[in-house]
This record gives C-alpha cells, sequence and structure tokens, in this order.
C-alpha cells in the first residue's frame, strides 16, 4: 500500500473498518485496535503508550495485556490484517468481475478506493509506521502486499498486451499513490463526490 507521507492523522470520527470482521459487532481485540489505528496516525506508534489506547477504549492499560502482548504487537497485528484484507480481497474481486479485464480493473479500483476512504487512519499508519515492525512482521507484511500487487499487474497486463511487468507495476503503483493521498482531503468533497473523482482518475492513471 503506497502512500504520501501525511503529518497529520485523519479525524476521530473515521473508523477503520478493514480490522473489523463484523461491524455491527466488534470484538474487543478489535474494538482496541480501531482505537490504537486512531491514536498511530494522530501522533505515531512511537508517541503513543498502551495506557492511551486503554483510555480511548474505557479499559485500563494492563487491561490491554489481555489481547495484546504489547503496543508492538498491536500494531504488525493491524498492518498484518489489512494487508491481508487487500491480497484477499483483490483475487475475490477479480474473480467476481468476470474474465474481461477491463471489468477486472473496474472492480480492483473501487475496491481501492472503498478501502482508502474507509481507512484513513490505517493508510497513515502503514506510511508512517511500516518500519518500525520488527523483521519478520515487516516481512510477513510485504509479501502479503506483494501478493496484492501482483494481481493488479496479471490485470493491467492483459489490458496493455504491450507493457512489460515493469511497466505494469509502474502504473499500478501510480494508482495506489492517487487513491491513497485521501488522507490529506478527505472531507473537502462528499464521500460520493471524493469517490467518482478518484475512480475517474484512478482509471486515467491505470488506461492511459
Amino acid at each position: 500500500m503506497t502512500t504520501a507521507r501525511s503529518q497529520a492523522g485523519p479525524a476521530r470520527s473515521a473508523r477503520d473498518t478493514a480490522l473489523i470482521a463484523d461491524t455491527r459487532r466488534p470484538s474487543r481485540r478489535e474494538q482496541i485496535l480501531q482505537a490504537a489505528a486512531q491514536l498511530f496516525a494522530e501522533r505515531g506508534a512511537r508517541a503513543v503508550g498502551v495506557d492511551d489506547v486503554g483510555a480511548a477504549v474505557g479499559v485500563t492499560g494492563p487491561a490491554i495485556y489481555r489481547h495484546f502482548a504489547s503496543k508492538d504487537a498491536m500494531l504488525a497485528e493491524m498492518l498484518v490484517r489489512i494487508s491481508e484484507r487487500l491480497a484477499d480481497g483483490a483475487r475475490e474481486r477479480i474473480s467476481e468481475a468476470g474474465p474481461d479485464p477491463a471489468d477486472e480493473l473496474r472492480a480492483l479500483i473501487d475496491f481501492q478506493v472503498e478501502f482508502a476512504l474507509d481507512n484513513p487512519a490505517l493508510i497513515v499508519v502503514h506510511d508512517r509506521d511500516l518500519p518500525s515492525l520488527a523483521d519478520a512482521d515487516a516481512a510477513q507484511v510485504r509479501r502479503l502486499q506483494r501478493r496484492y500487487v501482483e494481481e493488479w499487474v496479471a490485470v493491467l497486463a492483459r489490458l496493455h498486451p504491450g507493457a512489460d511487468a515493469a511497466a505494469c507495476r509502474v502504473r499500478a503503483h501510480a494508482v495506489f499513490g492517487l487513491i491513497n493521498s485521501t488522507p490529506h482531503s478527505a472531507g473537502r468533497l462528499g464521500r460520493p463526490a471524493t469517490g467518482d473523482l478518484l475512480r475517474r482518475m484512478a482509471w486515467a492513471a491505470a488506461t492511459g
């Protein structure tokens, strides 16, 4: 998930749904991850303590340790979870779209736009705090991210049969950067208008 850097996190009201299996009934563990994502986005993971996360969900800091061994474990789980969600979701959207690569690309763009609009804090945390992960966790996140990128590359290669894989990867990363810039601009347009604009721009970047 390639992103443009942001120094300021998203508004506290944003809810990062990629961390939640069932948004109607989030578990306590998922609530903790949501709160941590918001705080990490606003302040940076290094500046947030376990007590801060506990206060945000209405529990004492030590109660957090029933769910997570450390703050680093929270960061690792949230970044691995969203990377899994993207990789698995891309494959599912492609399968549902059918054999036409143009339809597959539209499905991927829709998926990435929805993710970006629903998960602004996670985009900021990924961009800022991925280097803080332990080596094994960072390697897992990057493996999942490569899977996600290669789903895009395969679709783009079918749309651009004369292009090599390297060119298709450049296109894919350009689209990610465009869409994932939303933490800088969220709220300036309504969500429908923002989504429509991002989809049109992403389509132009991917096909032009």
